[in-house]
């Protein structure tokens, strides 16, 4: 047999090795699923103090939770971040045939599989509207819903009505644009300069570098939340907690105070100094009034 011969056959033998090894032996790598609707084993467990779920708002993605997620682990919380919405892609493509009830599905995927214990729900912006419907659909797993500088509804609207009032506070959207979808549905994208300006001007630069590259289509799903109405019987018996921010330049103290005024909550919290972004600005803070509304709500 020839060098080259030899040289073929050892290549040949070290592939069928290494298949083996990653098939069939001890150190395999397991099938991917990245399926979040699947109920993972143990992943009802009550586990420490108590279990935080985070959800994100428009335009953004679970990774906003990066800096708070390991501060509220490291007391003692089990923390689960959920990813709304569309793919990481600003394609018009990825927008399509998107409701707000699809958009929403990935936290109410979570709560299905949450039957032993009950959850403390943070939304943040837009995703206040999320955690809303999410407490509607199952109060009985909620202990406490957290609205942090976000939208917050009431039981004697429509759901749409909070995202109509916000929509009427005047702004300088700046370079940001929107667009309509082939299906006719409304969307927005955040640009750069109204992000840094108007959301991230109290964020590192490498927070501000994060969005630049992962931000995402944004929508007020307006005529979906126009057929939606929560009830005082569900939504209006789970205890509701709002965490202002003072100087949100996105959605404005007094906005957050109208709503506060609109629908009562049982406790208010103040930031100062966050911006838009409290998780990622003020991330000991944050936890810090995260923690104690735990201590006084959570059911663990």
């Amino acid at each position: 047999m020839g060098r080259s011969s030899e040289i073929v056959m050892a290549m040949l033998l070290l592939m069928a090795m290494v298949k083996l090894i990653l098939v069939e032996g001890n150190g395999g790598l397991q099938d991917c699923s990245f399926n979040q609707r699947k109920c993972k084993s143990g992943f009802d467990k009550a586990s420490g103090l108590g279990h935080f779920i985070l959800v994100h708002g428009a335009g953004h993605g679970e990774w906003n939770w990066f800096r708070l997620k390991p501060i509220l682990e490291a007391a003692g919380y089990k923390v689960t971040t959920v990813q709304l919405g569309t793919t990481l892609t600003t394609s018009l493509n990825s927008t399509e045939n998107i409701t707000f009830l699809k958009y929403s599905k990935p936290l109410f995927d979570v709560m299905k599989c949450i039957d032993h214990h009950k959850v403390m729900l943070v939304g943040h912006s837009f995703g206040g509207v999320s955690i809303s419907l999410a407490t509607e659909k199952f109060p009985k797993k909620v202990s406490v819903a957290v609205y942090l500088t976000a939208l917050m509804p009431d039981t004697a609207h429509k759901l749409s009505y909070v995202v109509r009032e916000f929509s009427k506070v005047p702004r300088d959207w700046k370079d940001s644009c929107s667009f309509t979808s082939r299906d006719n549905s409304s969307w927005f994208s955040f640009g750069d300069k109204f992000l840094k300006s108007s959301l991230y001007q109290l964020c590192s630069l490498e927070d501000f570098a994060l969005i630049s590259t992962l931000k995402r289509p944004g929508s007020s799903f307006s005529n979906d939340l126009d057929k939606i109405q929560l009830s005082e019987e569900k939504y209006g018996s789970v205890d509701r907690v709002f965490i202002v921010a003072k100087d949100d330049l996105a959605i404005t103290e007094d906005f957050q105070r109208e709503m506060i005024a609109n629908y009562s909550v049982k406790e208010v919290k103040v930031i100062h100094h966050s911006g838009h972004m409290p998780m990622l600005s003020r991330p000991m803070v944050l936890s810090a009034h995260l923690l104690e509304i735990a201590r006084n709500y959570s059911s663990a």
